[in-house]
């Protein structure tokens, strides 16, 4: 439930209400019962936990084709061939394997 705060428009008294959302507005101040205004405050954050709460969720298929090709275009040319490498690929260090296997 949220917090509500008031203040009223006859003595300045501000205060906080912890209020559900169907609760109609108070409309008296507890300390000179003269009318109160709901101020508009800015409370404590929401957090959305979950899938569909974020602009990314959203993107268009054109949005996500694009992104995955300049993916692609960083790794570097991928070779059609079976068991070939990428072209700019890192080569493995195998001298210390290869050491092993000559002892």
């Amino acid at each position: 439930m949220p917090t509500y705060e008031y203040e009223c428009k006859k003595c300045g008294h501000k205060f906080e209400e912890f209020q559900s959302i169907t609760e109609p507005p108070l409309r008296r101040c507890p300390e000179c019962k003269g009318r109160v205004q709901r101020l508009i405050g800015t409370g404590a954050g929401i957090i959305f936990k979950g899938k569909g709460f974020y602009a990314t969720d959203y993107r268009s298929p054109a949005y996500h084709e694009t992104a995955k090709k300049e993916r692609e275009a960083a790794a570097g040319p991928v070779s059609d061939k079976p068991g070939e490498k990428r072209k700019n690929a890192v080569a493995k260090d195998t001298s210390k394997s290869e050491k092993k296997a000559d002892s």
